[in-house]
């Protein structure tokens, strides 16, 4: 794989690969999606999925009319705050330290799922990590991702390639949330970003969040 570490966290049989990845730049774990997206594809790996955070960055879909930065670019480096441009669905979301974020490199096909179907499975597994957090979380008609009450906690964004995802969801735990006051989320006006930390008050430790989500994946997925 590209320069980076990640830890095997499960391996049941040859059925579902999680690796965490703890925190790692973006741009870096981009390049190593898209050398697993290959690798499936060529059927050299079995479903993969990277667990990870990222340092903070602001990423621009594929939808250029869902693309709103409120800071120009050079100010957003100042801060420290990377800015990435990607082929996947919707438009600007942010990720930072405290938002988990998992990108599943699967075979569609082999796992008799549609798109929708898949971006539903991947919604399902946020409801019920969130649950056991103890934060009731649901859809949105027409507004991917997972919703507390009108306040948006989960974005999913995807990209498939000849049947093999890329990409996937990130999960607000206990980020700073003031990033997303630099962009509009997912080009949706009004929108109020929450996370577990800020409906609850209890702040979690990630790796065994990451623990649990990972049974999750292996459950929905494996």
């Amino acid at each position: 794989m590209v320069g980076m570490k990640c830890v095997v966290q499960e391996r049941p049989g040859l059925g579902l690969t999680i690796h965490d990845c703890g925190l790692a730049d973006y741009r870096e774990v981009l390049a190593l999606q898209q050398e697993l997206q290959e690798q499936r594809r060529a059927g050299q790996i079995a479903d993969t999925v990277l667990l990870v955070e990222h340092p903070p960055v602001i990423t621009l879909g594929a939808r250029k009319s869902a693309n709103r930065l409120l800071i120009r670019p050079e100010e957003l480096a100042r801060r420290g705050v990377d800015l990435v441009e990607v082929r996947r669905g919707g438009g600007t979301t942010a990720h930072n330290p405290g938002q988990l974020v998992f990108y599943p490199i699967l075979h569609l096909q082999e796992l008799g799922l549609d798109v929708t179907q898949y971006v539903r499975t991947l919604e399902a597994i946020g409801i019920e990590l969130l649950a056991g957090l103890g934060v009731a979380s649901g859809r949105r008609k027409g507004f991917p991702g997972l919703w507390v009450a009108e306040r948006k906690i989960a974005s999913v964004g995807v990209r498939v390639s000849r049947f093999v995802t890329c990409h996937g969801m990130a999960i607000n735990i206990q980020n700073d949330l003031s990033l997303f006051e630099l962009m509009v989320p997912c080009g949706l006006d009004g929108v109020r970003m929450t996370s577990v930390q800020q409906e609850t008050g209890t702040v979690h430790d990630m790796g065994r969040i990451r623990t649990q989500l990972g049974r999750l994946l292996i459950r929905h997925l494996a």
